[in-house]
C-alpha cells in the first residue's frame, strides 16, 4: 500500500447545524457537496483535505482528536478569540511545533498546529 495523505476524516456530532455553523463559521472551512447517505451529515473542505461530519453521537473523549494545520497561530487564536471560541489549552513540542486546543460544540478535541 502506498498512502499519498489523509483523504478525509469523519467526526461524529450530536447537532449537525451546530457542528456546521461552528465549522463552517468559526474555523472558516468550506462546506461542500455529500451524496445523500443513511445517515445526515456535511462534507468539509480543510486545505487539501476534508472533514466530514456525521450526525451520531460522539464517542467518549479518550484523547482523540486531529489536527488542522496553521501559518500563524497567533493569528488564528486572535480570529477564534473574534468569534468568541474558547482555546481549551496551549502547548507545542520544541523545535517541532506550537499548539493550541479547542473543542466543537459536540466535545471533539481539534488542535491547531503551527511549524517552527
Amino acid at each position: 500500500m502506498i498512502s499519498h495523505g489523509v483523504h478525509h476524516v469523519s467526526i461524529n456530532v450530536d447537532d449537525l447545524d451546530a457542528g456546521r455553523r461552528f465549522y463552517v463559521d468559526s474555523l472558516g472551512l468550506a462546506e461542500i457537496d455529500r451524496p445523500e447517505l443513511n445517515v445526515g451529515g456535511v462534507w468539509l473542505q480543510a486545505g487539501s483535505q476534508q472533514i466530514h461530519l456525521i450526525e451520531l453521537p460522539p464517542p467518549p473523549a479518550l484523547g482523540q482528536h486531529f489536527s488542522l494545520l496553521v501559518d500563524d497561530l497567533d493569528t488564528a487564536l486572535a480570529a477564534l478569540a473574534d468569534r468568541n471560541v474558547e482555546i481549551d489549552r496551549m502547548g507545542g513540542i520544541a523545535g517541532v511545533c506550537r499548539q493550541a486546543f479547542l473543542s466543537d460544540p459536540a466535545g471533539n478535541l481539534i488542535e491547531l498546529t503551527e511549524p517552527v
